[in-house]
């Protein structure tokens, strides 16, 4: 299914995670002028990488920006139909799971740094990453979100 910005899910989905990255880190990702619509289609557009997961055992990839989307060299349908691990070459998965523990317990951390690899195989070190727990309306677990505006291809 191609990306819809209107799509009703994905706009509940952006809010949820502007809002949450707002509750932990007391800043917001992006102006929060305007209507919900115009919010996706500014973040979609931003030229830092934003990305999100599930909450399911081996979370799948349920956003990517355009910068991510590029990065990762993917479709939006290819991105969000992969697990996130795979965003990690295998030799990082464990360093990369231990780490997202970390922000599950803390809520945020600001200063990720880690090698990941693209659909064709090239690699990319991300620096001061922030990730954060994503909560519904409800303040439940929604997932985890991402976002970066300093990689390096290695």
């Amino acid at each position: 299914m191609p990306l819809l910005l209107d799509d009703p899910l994905l706009i509940e989905h952006v809010l949820n995670l502007l809002d949450s990255y707002r509750y932990w880190t007391g800043m917001d990702l992006i102006s929060q002028e305007g209507s919900p619509e115009q919010r996706v289609k500014a973040l979609f557009k931003v030229k830092f990488a934003v990305l999100s997961h599930g909450t399911q055992e081996d979370p799948i990839l349920n956003y990517g920006n355009q910068t991510a989307l590029e990065l990762w060299e993917m479709t939006w349908d290819e991105f969000t139909s992969i697990p996130s691990r795979l965003t990690a070459e295998p030799v990082n998965r464990e360093e990369r799971a231990r780490f997202l523990a970390q922000v599950t317990h803390n809520g945020f951390i600001d200063t990720y740094r880690g090698v990941r690899i693209s659909r064709s195989g090239r690699r990319f070190l991300i620096e001061q990453a922030t990730v954060w727990n994503i909560l519904d309306a409800n303040g439940r677990s929604a997932g985890q979100a991402a976002t970066f505006s300093h990689w390096t291809y290695l």
